[in-house]
């Protein structure tokens, strides 16, 4: 059984098999037991004792493996009271035989070869069997393995591997659920003394104040704080020696008993107390000045684990920890030489709705001068870490002023420095540069947890954003410009460009924030200081926006900004005539969607085909593009469009081209090429749903020639596709052979939409369809509001094709319960006439109301 740390029997682990005694293997076991032997007898079977026996039994287990063969891809590992070096004389020998690829055969072998000699010489060995893979998810419902794993130490074979687990084991996450277990652990095990240290026949292993709350209280600061126990109520001397002491009581009862027994019996205190030399004429004089030392140290060890208990930091990252007045570097020398790990310290104080503390900022402050820009994102992963940092959220404001006071901020983005403390006397800003900036962008995180009523709109706008720390992110940059008195947008981009570029950001993303920061001042010069109720200002604003989400991040930036500049400035009529301009210029980027075609000179074009990867050439991504919508080329970045190039590559009209890839941690994309077929689009939704995917956008596209790209936005919030290695594949076939006529569809939802009927929330919308033929040159707008459903968007589609009509595009959105789809259907290649929309509207209302 594991000698771990908090206590629990885990009986799996202890296998003896006596058998046939190997003389050498005896020889130099029976050596190392008599030399602790005669330790023991003289007092001294304490810690350095233990440890010498310890590296005895190493150097025999490193025998046996050296004979056993090679052992490139094999690690034998110490665990528990043997991985600490404390293993006593009739203590079991713990190990993890850990291999590095697949147990097969010859491992099995090998197996065989190094435990059977130990077992022949009567070796009570402990034992457990991984491969090297195991260790990438937690064992959380073994919690004293994974105890004794803290304390493991490579004893023989490949090192490599042993630093690979190693690396592989340590983790915050892995540490916090460890620490949790064991305060159970601890728990439970103290249940069964009754909670009381003071026992008069106590196990000195198991009891309270025995050996096993040691070991917790050194795990527990080894989890959380490795300076812990210097700041405890025990000298770490004294800590240390009624470590050696339990030790040593601990190896007279083995000695004594000639057996792995812990209990220090009446009868075994005498002659324990006799073994360690304790004065007195009486054996009673004896044993009570044993005792009394037990109890002295067992008090010791017992003050130090609820001291530990109480004060120690929850792991949130490395070298960080969570503790009562907030996020602290566990190490501060370790902090001060690595700044890659202070904006962690940040998103944890944001993650746990704490500060970070006054000590973490003083280290911070004393040592930032020290670093450039380039030292704090090293890496992807950093740079990532940054981003992330700054997505809006309750704390974001307050982290940043943190970050901003202790130098932080500067030293990150140094053109955010050059405004600090800047004063700009234009007798309308009421705060200093650096402060207006940062209270932005609390305007922006007020946002997101607002619950006004009225304010809830813009909310939802936030929460539809792909990326929302771009938006933090031109906000920080929007006025750095101002350290000059020349115009502030023109410079602010200039020395934004270096911000992205160490940030190593995307294209689009780049675009989208310099696009940001260029054009900060423009909307607030059209909703406050034009006529917005002139169709050709709006229709111009649409024009020079592009895209619903550089719409919606501009709105949202010009909010912050103006409410920044005083508590008076943005009233509630400038928030309606920001609010009315964005809704105007929505509707018309989104009504007018696909009345403009692609034509091959116009501008993008020639980008497009300057930048075009080798293996296309610029014929056949002209023919691709010509008669696409012209907003095609605004919706997606040139690598997309080079892949639906490639997909839509020699399609033939019994074919479907298909293509999955995920967009981020939620988001997946499908991409299907075919020429024009029945039912196309909603067939391709009726299998997303069928599978449990969640759509939320999707673009149906048509070119004269009959190619129809559809491509789609999902969630897959039941994680189908992260947790079934095939699962692609699988969806990808279905859809295939949907899509090409070769499988029935029905069958397969009906189930699926038995299920989430009954799992359907209370809320109900009234179904609303209205169709129009004003908004667009080319299209019948069709727009539906409905309650959010499983299968909703296919129901839709089938009747609109039953009508006889074409899809050419479609907006998804929800908000909430709520489904709000605005389609672009012709029938026979123009608008529907009256009675057509009479009879779709009407026939799509029957469905919608049957089905809520």
């Amino acid at each position: 059984m594991l000698d771990a740390a908090a206590g629990g029997e885990y009986h799996d682990m202890s296998v003896t098999e006596p058998g046939p005694v190997g003389s050498k293997l005896t020889a130099v076991l029976a050596a190392a037991r008599a030399e602790l032997t005669a330790d023991v007898r003289r007092g001294a079977g304490g810690r350095a004792a233990l440890e010498r026996y310890s590296d005895r039994v190493d150097a025999m287990l490193r025998q046996l493996v050296a004979a056993g063969g090679p052992s490139e891809d094999v690690a034998i590992v110490a665990l528990g009271g043997y991985g600490r070096r404390h293993l006593c004389l009739h203590s079991d020998i713990d190990l993890l035989v850990l291999f590095g690829g697949r147990i097969g055969a010859a491992e099995e072998q090998f197996l065989r070869a190094f435990l059977h000699p130990l077992w022949d010489i009567g070796v009570v060995v402990g034992h457990q069997v991984r491969e090297l893979d195991d260790f990438r998810t937690l064992e959380a419902d073994n919690p004293e393995f994974l105890l004794a794993l803290l304390d493991a130490r490579p004893v023989a074979g490949a090192r490599v591997l042993f630093d690979r687990f190693n690396s592989l084991f340590h983790t915050p996450e892995t540490h916090a659920h460890i620490l949790t277990s064991l305060l159970q652990l601890i728990e439970e095990r103290h249940s069964r003394f009754n909670a009381t240290l003071y026992q008069l026949e106590p196990d000195v292993k198991e009891s309270p104040g025995a050996l096993r709350d040691l070991a917790a209280t050194r795990t527990i600061a080894l989890l959380t704080d490795p300076l812990l126990l210097r700041r405890g109520p025990a000298d770490p001397a004294r800590f240390d020696d009624a470590e050696d002491f339990l030790l040593r009581v601990r190896s007279a009862l083995h000695l004594e008993t000639d057996r792995n027994l812990n209990v220090l019996s009446h009868e075994l205190q005498e002659r324990t107390s006799d073994l360690l030399g304790y004065p007195g004429t009486e054996p009673r004089q004896r044993v009570e000045r044993l005792m009394s030392d037990y109890f002295r140290n067992a008090r010791i060890v017992s003050r130090s684990l609820e001291w530990a208990r109480k004060t120690a930091p929850a792991p949130v990252g490395p070298n960080l920890g969570l503790s009562r007045d907030g996020i602290r570097f566990l190490d501060p020398i370790q902090a001060a030489r690595d700044p890659s790990m202070w904006i962690a310290a940040f998103q944890a104080a944001i993650d746990g709705n704490t500060e970070v503390t006054e000590e973490a900022l003083s280290c911070i402050q004393q040592h930032v001068d020290r670093y450039r820009a380039d030292d704090f994102f090293p890496d992807e992963a950093s740079r990532k870490a940054l981003l992330r940092l700054l997505r809006p959220r309750a704390g974001l404001y307050a982290r940043l002023s943190e970050m901003h006071d202790c130098g932080l901020l500067g030293r990150v983005f140094p053109e955010f420095q050059a405004i600090s403390w800047r004063v700009v006397r234009d007798f309308y800003h009421k705060y200093t540069v650096d402060e207006h900036t940062l209270l932005t962008i609390r305007s922006l995180e007020q946002l997101s947890t607002t619950t006004d009523p009225y304010r809830q709109r813009l909310r939802n706008v936030l929460n539809e954003l792909a990326e929302p720390e771009l938006l933090v992110l031109s906000l920080l940059l929007h006025d750095v410009g101002k350290w000059r008195d020349d115009d502030h947008a023109i410079e602010s981009v200039r020395m934004a460009r270096d911000v992205v570029d160490r940030l190593h950001l995307p294209d689009d993303a780049r675009d989208t924030v310099l696009f940001l920061i260029r054009h900060h001042l423009r909307m607030s010069l059209i909703a406050f200081r034009r006529d917005t109720e002139d169709p050709d200002i709006v229709k111009d604003f649409a024009a020079f926006i592009g895209t619903e989400q550089r719409l919606k991040m501009l709105t949202l930036l010009t909010l912050a900004d103006v409410q920044a500049v005083s508590p008076e400035t943005l009233t509630p009529w400038k928030e309606e005539l920001l609010w009315r301009l964005y809704v105007d210029t929505y509707n018309h980027l989104t009504q007018r969607y696909g009345d403009e075609r692609i034509e091959r000179s116009q501008a993008g074009v020639d980008d497009l085909l300057a930048q075009c990867p080798p293996d296309l050439d610029a014929q056949e991504i002209t023919r691709f593009l010509e008669g696409l919508p012209q907003r095609y080329l605004q919706l997606f970045p040139h690598e997309a469009i080079y892949r639906h190039v490639r997909l839509a590559r020699g399609i033939q009209p019994d074919e479907v081209h298909l293509s999955i890839e995920r967009q981020d941690s939620s988001v997946w994309t499908l991409a299907v090429a075919t020429l024009d077929k029945p039912y196309l689009f909603s067939n391709i939704c009726g299998v997303l749903s069928s599978f449990g995917m969640n759509i939320i956008r999707g673009h149906a596209l048509t070119n004269p020639s009959g190619l129809v790209l559809d491509v789609f936005q999902f969630t897959d919030d039941e994680r189908f596709l992260e947790l079934n290695g095939d699962a692609q594949q699988r969806l990808l076939h279905v859809l295939e052979n949907v899509v090409a006529g070769r499988e029935e569809l029905a069958p397969r939802l009906r189930g699926r939409e038995r299920g989430a009927l009954a799992m359907r929330s209370g809320m109900r919308f009234p179904p609303v369809v209205r169709a129009d033929n004003e908004a667009s040159s080319r299209y019948t707008i069709l727009d539906i509001v409905a309650t959010n459903a499983l299968g909703l968007l296919y129901r839709i589609s089938r009747v609109i094709s039953r009508h006889g009509c074409d899809v050419d595009l479609v907006l998804i959105a929800t908000e909430g319960e709520k489904a709000i789809d605005v389609f672009h259907i012709t029938k026979g290649g123009s608008k529907l006439t009256e009675s057509e929309q009479q009879e779709l509207t009407t026939d799509l209302l029957r469905i919608l109301e049957e089905t809520q």
